[in-house]
């Protein structure tokens, strides 16, 4: 994805986002995650499509979960990563810059 053009790279990426902070806004139902107060199947599958967005920020250098946009995507994402449960399991994004450098 990063090899072509990154600018059509982030814009859709940014296209994707306030689609799920609209899904989050429904689902979450003014809990902490898609499935209310606990972190669950949902939660774990979109979390770890987003670990690759923030690597995808890092190597352009652009923001694209951010406080005016979808500021209920990022609570969720930080409260996410937070978590006792998986902080210490899900990969950190310059690990998945990392990642990418070797592999493309």
């Amino acid at each position: 994805m990063l090899k072509g053009n990154k600018a059509e790279a982030v814009e859709q990426i940014a296209a994707m986002l306030p689609l799920l902070e609209d899904a989050f806004k429904i689902c979450g139902k003014r809990k902490d995650f898609f499935g209310g107060d606990t972190i669950g199947y949902l939660d774990i599958a979109l979390r770890s499509c987003l670990g690759w967005i923030s690597a995808v920020e890092k190597i352009v250098g652009v923001q694209l979960l951010d406080e005016k946009k979808t500021p209920l995507l990022l609570g969720w994402s930080e409260r996410f990563c937070a978590d006792g449960a998986v902080m210490n399991v899900m990969p950190k994004a310059d690990d998945l810059v990392e990642f990418i450098k070797v592999h493309m």
